[in-house]
Parts: C-alpha cells; sequence; structure tokens
C-alpha cells in the first residue's frame, strides 16, 4: 500500500458514507434554548435548595414553560440534526417562541407586581379577606402554612429580581428561537 492511496482512500471516506444533515442554525438555536431553560431550571432550584429562597406561586408558574421548553428544544435540536422536514423543525421553533414569550409576560406581571405597578393574584399578593373554606382547622393552618408573597421580592442584584431575570432571558432565548424559526423558513432543504 503507497502513501497516495492511503490519501486517497481518506479523502473519499466521507464521500462514501451516508452524510449526516449539516449544522443548520435550527439545531445551533434549539440547543441554545435547551440549555438555555435547563440552566433557568437549575438556577431556579439553587435559589430554593440551596439559598433558601421559597417560590412564591407566580415564581412557579414562571417555570412552567421552561419545563416544556427544554426537552422540546433538545427534541427539536436531534430532529433537526437527522434531517427533519423543515415545515416540522419550524413548527417546533415556532412553539418555542411562543412559549418562551409565556414565561417572558409571567416574568414581566410578576415584576409590575413586586413593583407595585399593578395588584396581584389575591392568593398571594392580597388580603386575607375569607376565612371560610378553613373551617374549624383555622388554626392548625396558620401555623403550618408558609406564606411566600408575590409582591415582595426576596433577592434582588442590579436591581432586578428573580422574576425580572426570567423575563430578560426568556426574551433572550425567544429571540434566539424566533432567529431560528426565520432561517430555518428562509432556507432551502
Amino acid at each position: 500500500m503507497t502513501a497516495g492511496s492511503a490519501e486517497s482512500r481518506l479523502s473519499a471516506a466521507p464521500a462514501d458514507r451516508p452524510s449526516a444533515a449539516p449544522l443548520t442554525p435550527a439545531v445551533t438555536t434549539a440547543a441554545i434554548v435547551a440549555a438555555g431553560s435547563a440552566g433557568m431550571l437549575l438556577g431556579a432550584y439553587f435559589f430554593q435548595y440551596v439559598l433558601h429562597i421559597q417560590p412564591c406561586p407566580l415564581c412557579l408558574e414562571q417555570r412552567i414553560p421552561h419545563y416544556i421548553a427544554a426537552p422540546l428544544a433538545a427534541i427539536i435540536a436531534v430532529a433537526a440534526a437527522k434531517g427533519a422536514p423543515r415545515t416540522l423543525v419550524a413548527v417546533g421553533l415556532g412553539a418555542l417562541v411562543l412559549t418562551l414569550l409565556t414565561t417572558a409576560g409571567i416574568g414581566i406581571y410578576h415584576s409590575g407586581v413586586e413593583w407595585k405597578l399593578w395588584p396581584g393574584p389575591a392568593d398571594c399578593a392580597g388580603e386575607i379577606t375569607s376565612f371560610g373554606a378553613a373551617g374549624g382547622n383555622l388554626l392548625k393552618q396558620i401555623q403550618t402554612a408558609v406564606v411566600v408573597r408575590c409582591d415582595e421580592v426576596q433577592w434582588r442584584f442590579a436591581g432586578l429580581s428573580l422574576a425580572g431575570y426570567n423575563a430578560l432571558i426568556s426574551i433572550a432565548l425567544g429571540w434566539v428561537a424566533g432567529w431560528g424559526l426565520v432561517r430555518t423558513i428562509k432556507s432551502r432543504q
């Protein structure tokens, strides 16, 4: 075997193998969104379980879209890498944009509640007006209840609360997913 023939076989080998789908904007953006949403959830758990900052009901609601976005984005990234139909990938990226804008909207609403720009939900920001549901067990409920108010900020950095950071990061991730959606729609596969 001569050196020339080994070189020619090495250069020809990739052409003989079935080619995988090239790295596309859909793969990249979906991977970024998957990592970003997973990071947001890990950060929330860090604040809750390590720093002992308990989430309010609105904080918990902000997590729900990330529970959807992280695995959905991972599925889209794998599907796009495997050469899934462009329409299917585009629909998935569109769903990611809507999901991320939903959590950003909840974060903006929650930030407004914290800044007292508007009232929050009665169950975590309003006054207690009815004891009827408690029945004869009111004292026990009061003693065991952990009340985390939505209108009181437990942590701020650079003037923003966790809700504010969720809104900003979710908007950025939504923009990334939107960019991937536009690029996927415009691409010719």
